[in-house]
């Protein structure tokens, strides 16, 4: 007996020892793995401004036939608006060939006439049940921009002004608006039919841009200034999220209102070469000796062992890229305005600081420079309107005129639809045109382009 218990205990410690081996060995597979890293957490979630609850949702199919909308705007010798014309009087051309009109949608002083709606494409062996009606019956839909990251602050009882201005000259009772800004305003207000939200948002507008002296001061790196790049890269960013919610509103006209300074990817280039202190004293030299308060000798005397940024190579070679700056700029704006045609959104551009004459008193600048400045800054908000059908209020201060014609633009206008022909993808970008047959004595005005989103990777 003693021998039976000796051996099962013996059995036992083995099973015993073998178990704890096993939890050990699980136990550093365990400790071997890497730890997992903790959920992210989105710190800029997506913007939900320019969404628009327009029925029940629908399946989204990525292969298929695109509808693609376009607004009208007819107007006789006068400059009346003609309100009578059908499917048949438009003749839609893409790229060359003729498109079948699905869709005729009139918005007359502001209300909604839908003489055609469009018909659900075809697709082979698919049944879907019929779409509920859109809910919703805005004649316009507004999108209020405030690029406060390039607003000056000196400037902001006049943008706020301004901002008063369109409040009660452009945005009526039954538009569907939404309200967001890029900087320290911090506005975000989702559509609403709300106009008491204007005025609380217009006290809220605060300009946030950097002066010029900030520009020339700032850091810099092969492409250019980081600060001026990054405010920019921020307020396109923005743009075109509001712009892809805009994306599923095909039966309006949508007007995004861009209040900015505009856009300089390398501001006052020769004041920032000459920024640091030497190149700054040499400089300083060389006006004296163009004043004659100096002689070339005592100039080689006192500076000539600075070096001179124009000639310097390293120098140089640091500021390689920047001379791509107007070109990287140009992209930026020809990509956020193929995002807005896409949504058949046209841009109306504002800029508060309307007739500029000359630079303030107190900033020393080149004055060929300054006028450099303002021509990009306001040649890039002339591009996002006239690249998306829109007007840019630029170096004008007649704001009352500009909001009643950007009234009378969005109050009155036709939306025609139509199944694209063409189902070849790498084609993204298709030239569009719009006629009324047979009235050669009408001007109308349409978009003359769009451009097809990207399939996804």
């Amino acid at each position: 007996m003693r021998v039976m218990m000796s051996s099962e205990s013996q059995r036992r410690r083995r099973v015993g020892a073998g178990g704890l081996v096993l939890a050990i060995g699980c136990s550093a597979m365990l400790l071997a793995q890497p730890p997992q890293p903790p959920a992210r957490v989105d710190e800029n979630p997506p913007t939900t401004v320019g969404q628009v609850e327009v029925g029940a949702p629908q399946p989204t199919f990525r292969a298929g036939v695109t509808l693609v909308t376009t607004d009208v705007i007819v107007r006789d010798g006068d400059g009346v608006f003609v309100p009578d014309l059908t499917k048949e009087d438009f003749l839609v051309t893409e790229d060359g060939v003729q498109q079948e009109i699905a869709s005729l949608v009139l918005v007359h002083g502001g209300r909604v006439f839908n003489q055609l709606a469009p018909p659900p494409p075809v697709r082979e062996g698919i049944v879907l049940p019929a779409s509920s009606p859109a809910n919703d019956t805005a004649g316009r839909i507004f999108i209020i921009f405030v690029d406060d990251l390039h607003l000056t602050p000196s400037m902001t009882p006049k943008v706020r002004q301004v901002f008063e201005t369109l409040a009660e000259s452009l945005v009526h009772e039954g538009d569907l608006f939404g309200i967001i800004s890029t900087g320290p305003s911090s506005l975000s207000i989702d559509m609403t039919y709300d106009r008491g939200v204007l005025y609380g948002a217009m006290e809220r507008i605060t300009g946030d841009a950097l002066s010029i002296a900030d520009q020339i001061r700032q850091q810099e790196y092969s492409r250019g200034p980081t600060e001026v790049l990054w405010r920019a890269h921020v307020a396109f960013k923005t743009a075109r999220d509001v712009l892809r919610n805009l994306e599923q509103v095909t039966d309006r006209r949508k007007a995004f209102i861009y209040l900015s300074n505009g856009y300089d990817f390398n501001p006052f280039p020769e004041s920032r070469l000459y920024s640091s202190l030497s190149a700054g004293s040499r400089r300083d030299g060389l006006d004296r000796v163009g004043r004659g308060s100096m002689t070339q000798g005592e100039f080689d005397q006192f500076y000539g062992d600075y070096p001179d940024p124009l000639t310097d190579p390293f120098e140089r070679m640091s500021r390689m890229g920047q001379q791509f700056a107007d070109a990287d700029l140009a992209v930026e704006i020809a990509e956020l305005a193929r995002v807005a045609n896409r949504a058949n959104t046209s841009f109306y551009t504002i800029d508060p600081r309307g007739l500029i004459a000359a630079p303030d008193i107190n900033e020393n600048i080149n004055p060929d420079e300054w006028r450099m400045h303002m021509f990009k800054t306001q040649n890039t908000l002339r591009m996002l309107s006239e690249l998306t059908g829109g007007i840019a209020v630029v170096n004008r201060n007649d704001y009352d005129d500009a909001f009643r014609e950007i009234d009378a633009e969005t109050s009155d206008y036709y939306i025609l639809g139509f199944y694209t022909s063409n189902p070849d993808p790498t084609v993204r970008t298709r030239a569009l045109e719009v006629e009324v047959a047979d009235r050669r004595d009408l001007d109308v005005r349409a978009r003359t382009h769009y451009t097809l989103p990207r399939e996804p990777a």
